[in-house]
Parts: C-alpha cells; structure tokens; sequence
C-alpha cells in the first residue's frame, strides 16, 4: 500500500510538474539575488555560501510541501483518502518520501547555477558532501511532512506553515549548514559529527512521530 501511495504522488507531480517548477523557479531566483548582491570577497562569500544555500533550501520546501498537500483540499479528495482502508501512517511516509524526491531533483538542478554564480569552488569529497545532503534532505521533509498535515485543514494553512515549520526545522538548517561548512573546508569528520548526530536523530523522531500519531491529525 505504501508504493501505491507513493506512485500516486509521483505520478501527479511528474504529470502536472507543479512543485518541482514552482520549487525550480524559486530556488533560482533566491540564487540570483545571492549572487548579485554579494559583492564581497571570494573568502567571505565561501564561508556564508552553505547557509545562503540551505536558506533557499528552507524557502523552497515551505512552498513544495505547501503544493504537495493542496492537491487533496480541491474536492476534499484528502477526506476521500483517509477513508479508505489503509494505515494512515502510511499517507504521511509516502508525502514525506515524495517530498524527499521532490526535494533532491530540484537541488541537482540548482546546485550547479548556486556554485557557478557564487564563483565558489566545489567541495573535495562529493561523495560525502551528497550522502549528508540527502540525509538533511530526509530530515527537512520529515519536519515538514508532519507540519503541512497538520496545517492542511486549517483555513490559513498557507500562514499557519511556515509559522509552524520554521521554528521546528531551525535546528536541521543550523546543523546542516555546520556539515556543509566542515566539508568544503576540508575539516575532519569529528569536527562535524555531532551535526550529523543531530540531524540523524531529527530524521527518527519526527519519522517515528509523523507516522505514530498522522492518525491523529488527520481527524476532523
């Protein structure tokens, strides 16, 4: 049931392109407005470029998760879903295993204009650098899975997101921009560890939450 969920989701992001475009669009723009407005040294520009980069990264999952989850409030189709026979669990993994996708696409596409734009040099170890990343990645989404479904049915659930998600992923995007910051600087793994503990322990808790108690915020 959990693939089924998660092909639906897939099937009407690929068909309609809606979040990726509109994460697309947006992540670029913030891009250009870093890049132009910089105009300091190389050095400087190197140190703040991992939090300008998971700022936009924030910025752009509050407007993904917010179109992931508005496709069930036209038709109260979200109700239709609940309603079935399946673990409700299940619907908030396959949101946040979408979103994760979602996410990680629209980074690959942007993350090449992000380093060429800044002028700033790719970190050493790319492998490391994309197995953290998705790792926050998972981290972000599980925050923001959990708190667009609990917003959906709110009637300003457009204001009531990003109150509630900033303040919760403000540790994940803090941890994240240490762990960028420690690899492009070439610093030694037990520098940063603990950031990556963080943001591991992030992704149990609020995975392990989100599927626990979905049943719970998905009722009336």
């Amino acid at each position: 049931m959990f693939l089924t969920l998660l092909k639906k989701e897939l099937f009407i992001e690929f068909r309609s392109r809606e979040v990726i475009l509109s994460m697309l669009i947006f992540g670029l723009s913030i891009i250009l407005v870093f890049a132009f407005t910089s105009n300091v040294s190389k050095v400087i520009v190197t140190n703040y470029a991992p939090g300008m980069f998971w700022i936009m990264v924030l910025l752009v999952t509050v407007l993904g998760v917010h179109r992931s989850f508005s496709y069930e409030k036209e038709f109260d189709a979200f109700s239709l879903l609940i309603s079935s026979p399946i673990d409700r669990g299940l619907i908030y993994l396959a949101k946040w295993i979408s979103g994760f996708i979602f996410l990680t696409i629209m980074e690959a596409i942007v993350i090449i204009p992000f380093f060429k734009f800044l002028l700033i040099e790719y970190p050493s170890d790319l492998l490391l650098s994309v197995v953290t990343t998705l790792l926050i990645n998972l981290a972000i989404m599980s925050v923001a899975s959990l708190v667009s479904g609990i917003a959906m049915r709110a009637n300003l659930s457009e204001v009531l997101v990003p109150i509630l998600f900033f303040p919760l992923v403000s540790p994940v995007v803090i941890a994240a921009s240490k762990i960028s910051a420690g690899i492009m600087a070439g610093d030694p793994y037990q520098l940063w560890q603990i950031w990556l503990l963080i943001v591991i322990s992030i992704i149990v808790i609020f995975s392990l939450v989100g599927y626990t108690l979905f049943d719970f915020i998905t009722e009336e």
